[in-house]
């Protein structure tokens, strides 16, 4: 019996070793002494017995027996041989009582390399089991900025946690992603660990059945994009059918997962063209009007922010007031948006903006649900296809402002005042100094946070002997005050001098006119990857407004570089730019990527300041740091 099975064994085993030489690749096991030497190894960890699964089994320890195997452990000697007697002896024991004894192996970048147990390794891959026990040395990398000890490492946080070894990812952050939407604290217990693997089964049944395990990721990634839209209780009360309709619904999601630019940053509004058919002309059409909806966090009346969005969505009121109809709903948070976006699509809602980046996990599943609604979300980074963002590249009126006001300091000190490090705040914070640098390289920038704890503005200001401020950009409607904008301290007043504006309503208004016009459909369908609308003054969407209080010389050259940027002439992050540790961060005669702008995590070298870690920010504006900050503050 052994050796009919040891025959089809080498058939296996030759077949491979003739394919691989065919390709010009080596033929036989990876040998892990060949691999790494001891200089790339921190230290070595007993695992003690682990449940190894055989597709990670990938080589032998020593070359002693690696030309006895072909590269998928089968084997490649001939039937004359003490090997063959051996291996059929092992067959033979796994067809009557199953082979127990435990081999033993080195693991390194989780993948195991057998020390002793070869052919019991390679008998098992035959039968196709799916693991085996294993006395198991962990041969830990040196920690590196390389991208695959990075990952490795934070495997390693998850197997500790989970007890799993079978769970991979190819994406950083996507295991602590996975453990926090689990939701056990600690150490898993056995409770979790059939739960989990009752969904992984399940899921993963699904989801290579479509096809799943043909796309570039890993299965964790793939359960963490899923569990990050349904969540783990619906997982587990999921029937096959649910997992069919739920895991098609989200291949968007996995598709862009394995993307290695999951973003697509839209820069410019694309030109609408309507064109009516001879059958319009014939019959006259009245389509039913849009109905569209805005969500608040708060009323807007209490946010300078929320109520600039307010004035877009009047505007749109005005605009298109015989094509759609508008309303909004505040007191949207991320406890209720699911509930609400059910119950306003249940109303005919066919657009839903949500003003908040807090609302973006809970909508995600509503959005894949109903791809019948467009739903977007005011930030910027976020990676669903199934909610494109949107935002506006502030930091080119920023840079303007910056500039005015390096021009009129009287001691070459200026003050700005943020609230969230988010994606795009630290752009404006970086523009605004550059702006000041152009025209006074000598001036710095005095950063300061309002949402955090220690927040004191005039002891900030008084301290730092700082008169002239960029503060929030407008007022707020319930606390109305002239602190806003650029503006200079004078007498203990404020004197305003420049203004950026958000013109939320041309922002609007082109993106319906592109649904309108069927274009942001199409638009959708086109892409894998997530679209992230950011739009600035050349879509008329950002502007800067000066006072009479700006020196004639200074505007005529802020309205010169206004113009330039709108066309494109001038972008704020150009040539040679350092940070404060004095690491050049753009080269000269170069222009920034938009995606490197919106992702910056540091500050230039004028400015007087740092970026705090999520422990010093009051706890209503922490929700909104994690999820959209910046990485450098995730601490």
């Amino acid at each position: 019996m052994g050796e009919t099975e040891y025959s089809e064994a080498l058939k296996l085993g030759k077949k491979e070793y003739r394919a691989r030489i065919a390709k010009g690749q080596f033929p036989y096991l990876p040998v892990l002494d060949e691999i790494l030497s001891e200089a790339d190894i921190q230290t070595e960890q007993n695992m003690g017995l682990v449940h190894v699964p055989l597709d990670f089994v990938v080589g032998t320890s020593t070359m002693g027996r690696t030309y006895s195997f072909a590269a998928n452990f089968m084997p490649i000697l001939d039937w004359e041989t003490e090997f063959a007697v051996k291996w059929s002896n092992l067959s033979d024991a796994q067809m009557n009582e199953g082979i127990r004894d435990p081999i033993k192996a080195f693991e390194y970048m989780n993948r195991y390399y057998v020390l002793e147990g070869n052919k019991r390794v390679s008998v098992l891959k035959y039968f196709n089991a799916v693991s085996i026990p294993a006395i198991v040395t962990r041969k830990i990398p040196k920690l590196s900025d390389d991208y695959d000890v990075r990952l490795y490492y934070e495997y390693m946080k998850f197997n500790e946690i989970t007890g799993l070894c079978s769970v991979e990812f190819t994406k950083l952050g996507n295991a602590d992603k996975l453990l926090s939407l689990v939701g056990k604290e600690g150490r898993w217990d056995d409770e979790t660990k059939e739960k989990f693997a009752k969904v992984m089964f399940d899921f993963s049944k699904v989801y290579n059945f479509r096809g799943g395990d043909r796309l570039d990721i890993k299965l964790g990634d793939a359960i963490t994009v899923f569990m990050e839209v349904f969540g783990m209780d619906a997982m587990l009360e999921m029937s096959e059918n649910d997992y069919n309709k739920n895991v098609i619904n989200t291949w968007k999601e996995f598709a862009a997962e394995g993307e290695k630019h999951k973003i697509n940053l839209v820069l410019d509004p694309k030109k609408v063209q309507t064109k009516k058919s001879l059958l319009n002309y014939l019959i006259p059409q009245t389509p039913k009007k849009l109905k569209v909806v805005f969500l608040y966090p708060r009323e807007p009346k209490t946010s300078a922010w929320l109520y600039s969005h307010e004035l877009g969505r009047m505007y749109l009121d005005e605009t298109f007031s015989d094509k759609l109809e508008t309303e909004y709903v505040a007191g949207v948070d991320e406890n209720n948006v699911e509930q609400v976006l059910e119950d306003i699509i249940k109303s005919g809602a066919d657009i839903v903006f949500c003003v908040g980046p807090q609302m973006m996990p809970n909508s995600l599943k509503v959005a894949v649900e109903h791809p019948e609604v467009y739903i977007l979300n005011c930030s910027l980074n976020a990676p669903h296809p199934y909610i494109r963002t949107y935002y506006g590249r502030m930091y080119e009126a920023k840079f303007l402002a910056g500039m005015i006001a390096g021009a009129v300091t009287d001691n070459e000190r200026v003050a700005y005042i943020a609230d969230y490090p988010i994606y795009g705040m630290i752009a404006n914070i970086n523009a605004f100094a550059l702006g000041v640098a152009s025209v006074n390289p000598r001036a710095k920038v005095y950063l300061a946070w309002s949402k955090t704890k220690d927040y004191d503005r005039n002891k900030f200001l008084t301290e730092n002997d700082l008169h002239y401020v960029s503060d929030q950009d407008i007022i707020t409607p319930n606390d109305a005050s002239r602190y806003f904008g650029l503006y200079k301290l004078q007498d203990g007043q404020a004197l305003n001098l420049a203004m950026p504006i958000w013109n939320w309503g041309v922002f609007y208004e082109k993106l319906l006119q592109s649904v309108l016009a069927g274009s942001y459909k199409a638009e959708g369908q086109e892409q894998v990857k997530a679209l992230n609308y950011w739009w600035g003054m050349s879509a008329g969407v950002i502007d800067l407004i000066c006072s009479k209080h700006v020196p004639y010389g200074v505007k005529r050259l802020a309205d010169h570089l206004k113009s330039d940027i709108t066309k494109g002439e001038v972008v704020p992050f150009f040539g040679q730019i350092y940070d404060q540790k004095g690491e050049l961060k753009n080269k000269g005669e170069h222009e920034m990527k938009p995606s490197d702008i919106m992702k910056m995590d540091w500050l230039v070298d004028n400015v007087v300041g740092s970026i705090p870690p999520m422990s010093e920010f009051v706890d209503n504006a922490k929700m909104v740091v994690e999820l959209k900050g910046v990485e450098e503050n995730k601490l």
